[in-house]
């Protein structure tokens, strides 16, 4: 259940952090509305905390200049959450140096009182992370640079090898970025082709940022085009086809803990989608309470045999 007082300092926090922020913005990072916001400016300016507010629809919140919180202290909550945080970055394999996670956990424990000392020491000592696959490194700075230049909404430079080999230098609007299955994504306008475009980051050979600026549309989803470009890579042993003996309905119902496409056509209901990870979509196709038919690619048939075959070796 999430306390009143500890959203209360949460908005203190984000107001220390940032210059100015909107209230629009406090409330769907709190998950409250712009009423309850403002209910906790109210509050934190009756406590004598100076918090200047601009009037008028696009109004933002910001602390007086040169206003400074006490030393940093952190509930149980917030340290869990950062000690789960720099854990799944560490292990996951973010693209940040490993000397900074670990330096990050031993400034946060310094400053942790002895009981969420426990607590945290708990967390790295009992849970162990389980990744089926190592995902391939890239560049630390690329995602920051990356990051940069989609909030200043700032063109780039970079250079690209394709899954091809083919390599290539374009410029290029970044809009987004999007963590998938082990895998960082970037989708943005393409100068080079002219269209939008999704590129995948560990295959990105240079970045560089540009002078010029760019207007990012206003509706654009970038998980969502990311989704999509995936699940329709053109042609090559990357795609998957799969034909499914059920309804229409069930088929959907299954697919939605993966990217994927399902409709109804006159082969029965197919299921689409592109993948660098066969193994891990053969292992979610075997946990299906319905038949399947690999229409393609013949690689992922074979992962699947060599799994048949493991298990009846297994039962010999």
């Amino acid at each position: 259940m999430y306390s009143p007082t500890a959203r209360l300092l949460t908005v203190l926090e984000l107001l220390q952090s940032y210059k100015q922020m909107k209230g629009s913005e406090i409330a769907r990072r709190l998950e409250v509305d712009l009423r309850t916001v403002r209910r906790y400016i109210v509050t934190l300016q009756d406590m004598g905390i100076p918090v200047e507010a601009e009037r008028g629809p696009y109004g933002a919140y910001q602390l007086q200049r040169g206003y400074k919180l006490p030393p940093l202290m952190f509930t149980d909550g917030e340290a869990i959450a950062l000690t789960l945080g720099l854990l799944a970055i560490r292990e996951l394999h973010f693209p940040v140096d490993v000397a900074s996670v670990e330096g990050a956990l031993a400034k946060t424990e310094r400053v942790m009182p002895e009981k969420l000392l426990d607590q945290a020491r708990g967390l790295q000592e009992a849970i162990t992370f389980n990744m089926p696959s190592v995902p391939p490194q890239l560049q630390n700075d690329f995602v920051t640079l990356l990051s940069v230049a989609v909030r200043q909404q700032q063109q780039v430079h970079l250079g690209y090898a394709a899954w091809s080999g083919d390599e290539s230098e374009r410029d290029f609007d970044p809009y987004g970025i999007v963590f998938n299955e082990g895998y960082w994504y970037t989708a943005g306008y393409c100068h080079l082709r002219q269209d939008l475009r999704t590129f995948r980051l560990d295959r990105i050979t240079t970045l560089e940022m540009n002078t010029t600026r760019f207007e990012r549309p206003q509706n654009f989803d970038t998980l969502e085009h990311v989704m999509k470009s995936l699940a329709f890579v053109p042609g090559g042993s990357a795609e998957i086809i799969i034909r499914m003996d059920t309804t229409l309905e069930e088929a959907q119902k299954a697919s939605d803990s993966i990217l994927g496409t399902v409709e109804q056509t006159d082969d029965g209901i197919i299921f689409r989608r592109g993948s660098p990870q066969l193994e891990w979509v053969a292992h979610w196709l075997l946990n299906l309470d319905f038949p399947v038919h690999v229409m393609q690619p013949p690689e992922l048939r074979e992962i699947i045999q060599k799994f048949a075959d493991k298990a009846q070796r297994m039962l010999e």
